[in-house]
């Protein structure tokens, strides 16, 4: 089985070429829920100030790398959505519990609403871009009712490789317990400091870093490859989002496992996908040719 191979065509994810014209709304609704859980785990993050811990910070370190570097960047983005590498199904499984964790939504809704990112990015029904403001880009999106994005019916459509797993369904369906569960865990092991730093504080900082690509990665910063939309490599957000932060390479190749492609654009998500591939749990990691990587620069464009 192939460890790795060179991609030789400008191709995406197939699932992702063929989601549907969508008709976006032009009214926006506050989504209470959403809402309510987001501000309120703002607000509850206060209690870091006097709760704080030595080991409760260690805690929120580990888990915010947990389930913001390896559940959502790993897992959620580069596996799930792009499918720019293959893992074996127990670990996948595993790894999208842990998506689930950062409290942005089980795997099928996140999935589908980055695939219409990526379809319409920068364009109407884009669900986060930064031309409709960048407080809209970076969390704004968040706090409102989606048509497509809050109805399971709606966005299954959009990601009907997860639709037909069982695994993932009952993970989108049940994705709060697993923090409800991990709470419970917490306030065992370490009591109220373990939950306000492994929890609240922790989810606050993901949900930051994750915005962070959409809005900042979208408005300042570089362009190394043509694309059609706004994204940049941003070495900061790169830095914070485990590589991340190199979105126009990403925009560009949405297919690569690897999304510094430059020898100092650091990309912590794919030593750990070149990890697991030595140890024989990811195959099949998806990289840009040379060819193609010339082909895209905007310095050759026309």
């Amino acid at each position: 089985m192939s460890q790795s191979q060179d991609v030789l065509e400008d191709t995406t994810v197939h699932i992702t070429q063929e989601i549907p014209p969508i008709q976006p709304s032009s009214t926006k609704q506050i989504a209470w829920p959403a809402f309510l859980f987001i501000i309120g785990f703002h607000i509850a993050a206060i209690a870091g100030f006097f709760t704080f811990t030595w080991p409760a910070f260690w805690v929120f370190l580990v888990l915010g790398w947990l389930t913001g570097g390896v559940g959502i960047t790993l897992c959620y983005h580069r596996l799930l959505t792009h499918r720019s590498f293959k893992l074996v199904k127990p670990l996948e499984y595993l790894l999208s519990a842990l998506g689930c964790l950062a409290c942005q939504a089980g795997p099928i809704k996140w999935v589908a609403a980055h695939r219409l990112h990526h379809a319409y990015s920068d364009k109407e029904g884009d669900p986060h871009s930064p031309l409709k403001g960048f407080f809209w880009a970076h969390m704004g999106w968040c706090l409102t009712k989606d048509r497509i994005i809050d109805n399971p019916k709606e966005y299954y459509k959009f990601a009907p490789d997860l639709a037909k797993d069982p695994v993932h369904v009952f993970l989108d369906n049940y994705h709060i317990l697993w923090t409800i569960l991990l709470a419970i865990s917490l306030y065992a092991w370490g009591g109220i400091p373990f939950v306000v730093w492994g929890v609240i504080v922790r989810t606050v900082a993901v949900y930051h870093i994750t915005w962070l690509v959409n809005s900042a990665a979208h408005v300042w910063g570089y362009r190394t490859y043509k694309s059609e939309d706004q994204s940049t490599n941003l070495w900061w957000v790169a830095l914070l989002a485990y590589g991340e932060g190199w979105h126009n390479n990403h925009h560009a190749f949405q297919y690569s496992a690897k999304h510094g492609l430059r020898w100092w654009e650091f990309d912590l998500t794919y030593v750990c996908i070149k990890f697991l591939s030595a140890l024989g749990l990811a195959s099949d990691l998806k990289i840009p040719s040379k060819r193609l990587l010339s082909n895209k620069l905007k310095s050759n464009a026309a």
